[in-house]
């Protein structure tokens, strides 16, 4: 059942909401929670289609906001708020009002809002593109116990990590942390599979992905090791391999479904690691609403403390051998002590065999 209210009221939406329910039978409200979409046009279609799929496991009252830019200054000194109420079949298991704001109301969405929230029910704000970089200062977000977002869709992903820890406050969160659960599910099983030290680790993905750099992040903040981050060509995160004193352990996902497990001694083993949908993702959002300190205490740990640590702990190959090279020219170096000078010549000859015997 769908109703198109048009230059309208938050009480006349209510009014709508209560008639509808009548209308298809269903007089008590159901709903565990509000779940408010702050999204532009382009993108209100993908994100009310998730949402619609959550609510099957969490039947909610979907609210989506969407801010209208006017393009003529006079447009923009008229304000109007347009509705669309669908319940339903069209809401699937909850409800959706689809909000459309013009001109000076779009300033001020937090009291369009606020009357149509459900009484006594935590409130979710889930901001799909365009999110702003201290989620809970912002109006909306400062009505909700649970504010996601998703640096995926930044322009600058990486950049926007950085800001995300700046700002952070209990009850942030982001869809690129959810999206590697099961990447940490199974690193731990593997673990706790061995009795061994992790000395350091390699994950790898492609570039311009913060799945990556949270995974990355969350391996040096548990295990207290050097990680470093590698570049491949997708999709998303293909391999994590940690080296232990036991032998490597290899988590390698090359095609975006189906992953090897490796590990020193025991056979290889083939598990099921799909990148997820949207519509998963925000499920499992809304299974828990209060603060992850795990995700918190990754994302503080600082892009520029893992990318110093990796490059002091765990250095790549060739500058390892310009290293030796110098320290060898450098130890017999003393010109002030004579005695010592002759002892020089002999190791400048053994260094060209070293340097051949490395090659």
């Amino acid at each position: 059942m769908k109703t198109d209210l048009t230059d309208t009221t938050s009480s006349k939406i209510n009014k709508a909401l209560v008639l509808g329910r009548r209308a298809i039978g269903t007089p008590a409200v159901g709903m565990v929670l509000t779940l408010v979409i702050v999204t532009d046009e382009e993108n209100a279609y993908d994100a009310l289609k998730a949402a619609n799929e959550a609510s099957r496991e969490h039947p909610s009252r979907t609210l989506v906001v969407i801010k209208r830019v006017s393009r003529s200054p006079r447009d923009r000194a008229q304000a109007r708020l347009d509705a669309e109420v669908r319940l339903g079949a069209d809401a699937s298991t909850g409800e959706t009002v689809v909000l459309r704001l013009y001109g000076d109301v779009v300033d001020h969405a937090q009291s369009v809002v606020l009357p149509l929230l459900l009484p006594d029910a935590p409130v979710v704000v889930w901001w799909p593109v365009n999110a702003p970089t201290d989620p809970a200062n912002d109006p909306l977000g400062a009505l909700a116990q649970r504010r996601v977002t998703d640096t995926y869709a930044a322009e600058q992903p990486i950049q926007e990590l950085t800001a995300r820890a700046d700002a952070y406050t209990p009850g942030d969160t982001d869809l690129s942390w959810t999206r590697i659960t099961p990447w940490r599910s199974m690193l731990a099983a593997a673990l706790d599979q061995v009795v061994c030290e992790v000395t350091s680790a390699v994950v790898e993905g492609e570039e311009f992905n913060p799945s990556v750099e949270l995974l990355a992040m969350w391996l040096a903040d548990r295990l207290k090791i050097p990680v470093r981050r590698s570049t491949s060509a997708g999709p998303g995160l293909t391999s994590v391999r940690m080296e232990t004193n036991c032998g490597p352990i290899v988590l390698d996902r090359a095609d975006g479904s189906l992953a090897t497990l490796s590990i020193q001694g025991q056979p290889d083993r083939a598990v099921a690691l799909k990148r997820r949908e949207t519509a998963e993702l925000i499920a499992e959002e809304l299974r828990r609403l209060d603060p992850d300190d795990t995700y918190a205490s990754a994302l503080k740990f600082g892009l520029e403390r893992l990318d110093e640590e990796a490059a002091t702990t765990a250095p790549a190959p060739e500058p390892e051998t310009e290293t030796e090279a110098r320290a060898e020219a450098v130890e017999p170096a003393p010109a002030e002590e004579p005695a010592e000078a002759p002892a020089a010549k002999p190791a400048g000859k053994k260094a060209p065999a070293r340097k051949a015997a490395a090659k």
